[in-house]
C-alpha cells in the first residue's frame, strides 16, 4: 500500500486520545490510531457487501422475510396496525 504523509491539527482532547491509545499498546503509532478511526468511518459511511454490519443486518432481513414467507399468517395488514395503534391511543388516554 503506498502511504502520503499528511499534516493534521487536532483537538488537544483528541491528541491525547490517540497518545493514550499508543501508550496502552493498543496501537504502534499515531498514524495506525488515525487509520483505524478513518477505516471506521469508512465503512460507517458506506456500508457494502464484506461490511461485517451490513452482511449482520441482511441476515436478519432475510431471516425475517423466510419467517414471513413461511407463515403468512403472523404478518398484519397496514389496516389491522393503525386499528391496534388507534386502540392503544384510546386506552391510553
Amino acid at each position: 500500500m503506498r502511504s502520503t504523509q499528511l499534516k493534521v491539527t487536532l483537538p488537544d482532547d483528541m491528541a491525547q486520545m490517540v497518545k493514550d491509545k499508543v501508550a496502552s499498546g493498543e496501537y504502534a503509532s499515531e498514524s495506525e490510531v488515525i487509520l483505524d478511526g478513518l477505516y471506521a468511518l469508512q465503512e460507517h459511511e458506506s456500508p457494502h457487501e464484506g461490511d461485517p454490519a451490513f452482511e449482520h443486518w441482511l441476515r436478519e432481513v432475510i431471516a425475517s422475510y423466510d419467517e414471513v414467507k413461511a407463515d403468512p399468517s403472523r404478518t398484519l395488514t397496514i389496516e389491522q396496525v393503525r386499528e391496534h395503534l388507534a386502540a392503544k391511543r384510546s386506552a391510553s388516554a
